[in-house]
């Protein structure tokens, strides 16, 4: 079953406004693999779930062609336009390209609202020979620094706004993503693939930024649907305490965030 959460205009406008990208070296690393594993010409990366195109257009640096896919028109419509990136409108499940067709197959932080086994055979149909598939995702429990402020105290805010926005997590996901891309990458029948748990990246954004990271969240867009006023109390009330905890005034004050990604590589193999 695909899980549809992410087609509204609105969320679609917050997600391209707030949501984290992958850093460079993250995507770097994904480069890495498939040069190692399949060689050079990268001629198609197709990247599955792409919401607005944060990660198409870093892939887009490295491949001749990409081809980013998302499920809702609303996304689709976002997207940020770059040549060598055609978006188009299609399921996981039913992937627009010719078998045997693609270097690279990426889905980032989409991989967990597909219907997983029937995404991983189509990724194996596209797939050239040698051809790699990479799963990327981070964990929500995302923690705040800032200089001179004391990040236990901060940090503390920060769960219980996840706390209160947990119990509007998707059952299908329970509190965290992680086991479903670890079951899954125990079920992807290459031998050569590879499961990397934590890579810490720090980002420096707005204390706007964070919350609006967060309300582009899945658990925060079914709060506001269920009951707005409370989601806005909410939200309102952890900026405040946030701001008090650093003695700012402004919402704009930078902070740094960590970000705890992890992510499945799997290669494959030149003869099925």
């Amino acid at each position: 079953m695909t899980y549809r959460l992410f087609e509204g205009k609105q969320h679609a406008e917050e997600y391209l406004k707030f949501r984290v990208s992958p850093p460079d070296h993250l995507i770097q690393k994904v480069v890495d693999f498939v040069e190692k594993k399949k060689g050079r010409p990268f001629d198609l990366a197709l990247d599955v779930g792409c919401g607005s195109g944060q990660g198409s257009v870093l892939l887009a640096k490295h491949f001749a062609s990409v081809v980013a896919t998302d499920i809702s028109p609303a996304q689709i419509e976002m997207a940020v336009a770059v040549p060598n990136v055609t978006y188009k409108v299609s399921t996981a499940e039913e992937l627009p390209t010719p078998s045997g067709s693609v270097d690279l197959v990426t889905a980032m932080s989409a991989f967990h609202w597909f219907d997983r086994p029937r995404f991983l055979q189509e990724a194996h149909r596209v797939l050239k020979p040698r051809g790699c598939l990479a799963l990327l995702n981070y964990t929500l429990n995302m923690e705040l620094n800032r200089e001179g402020c004391c990040s236990d105290t901060l940090n503390a805010i920060c769960e219980e706004f996840y706390v209160a926005l947990r119990k509007h997590v998707s059952a299908h996901l329970g509190t965290t993503s992680k086991p479903l891309y670890k079951e899954s990458y125990e079920a992807i029948p290459y031998p050569d693939k590879e499961w990397h748990d934590c890579l810490r990246v720090s980002k420096t954004v707005p204390l706007s930024g964070f919350i609006g990271m967060v309300e582009s969240f899945s658990s925060y867009q079914t709060l506001l649907k269920k009951d707005p006023v409370e989601a806005r109390r909410l939200s309102d009330q952890t900026t405040n305490r946030l701001m008090s905890a650093m003695r700012v005034t402004s919402p704009d004050t930078e902070v740094v965030v960590d970000v705890k990604y992890f992510y499945v590589l799997a290669c494959k193999p030149a003869e099925d």
